[in-house]
């Protein structure tokens, strides 16, 4: 008997088994992030602490703040911290020597945020030294000349021109050397009239002095 052959199926092509194809993931973007201060203790005699806190927007926790001082070769770390609930941290820093220098916030990012910073001012190291006041005009040792509104101290060591941050009472100034004196013993600054008005400065006392 005679039967007919059967036509042949076209050949289906399989995909390999295991293989699945899908779109590429769609990437996250980096959270904006910011540095909030609630409190900053910038003026602090030698010996005693700074302490800064605050908040590192939108309440990251678990991220790296750190505080950095200008040096002449650029912003360098001195102490850090990591953040805790809500993104709040607390710094504490120790300074080693009176003196005035530019301070920063900064968080340096991350896979997931992005870095930020934030400039807090100068930090002030002082020490207590003996002062007193003098007026009159005329020409100063350093070269200038002295009249009531003149800014500046009056020093026997430091050189000519010194920027030298002093506080007292809650008022600060940064003011340069610009005469010698004063030849009292206890005494290291002479303060010019416009800078004993600014500090609201008596006729002799301690004023704090970051030189």
């Amino acid at each position: 008997m005679y039967v007919p052959a059967t036509p042949a199926q076209p050949a289906v092509a399989l995909a390999p088994v295991g293989i699945v194809s899908a779109a590429p993931p769609t990437l996250a973007r980096p959270v904006r992030t910011g540095l909030g201060v609630h409190g900053a203790q910038l003026n602090v005699l030698e010996g005693h602490p700074s302490t800064i806190t605050g908040t590192l927007r939108p309440g990251l926790p678990g991220k790296v703040v750190m505080l950095q001082r200008l040096a002449n070769q650029g912003w360098r770390t001195i102490t850090r911290t990591l953040t805790g609930v809500r993104g709040r941290f607390r710094l504490r820093y120790l300074p080693r020597q009176t003196g005035s220098e530019p301070v920063r916030l900064r968080f340096a990012g991350d896979a997931t945020d992005l870095a930020s910073r934030r400039f807090l001012g100068r930090l002030n190291v002082y020490r207590l030294a003996g002062a007193s006041w003098y007026g009159g005009g005329g020409q100063t040792a350093c070269g200038g000349s002295l009249s009531s509104s003149t800014l500046g101290v009056a020093n026997k060591t430091l050189p000519c021109g010194t920027l030298v941050t002093l506080r007292y009472g809650g008022h600060t100034l940064r003011v340069p050397v610009i005469d010698r004196g004063p030849y009292v013993e206890g005494r290291e600054f002479d303060l010019t009239e416009a800078t004993k008005q600014a500090l609201g400065f008596g006729d002799t006392g301690q004023v704090w002095s970051t030189n």
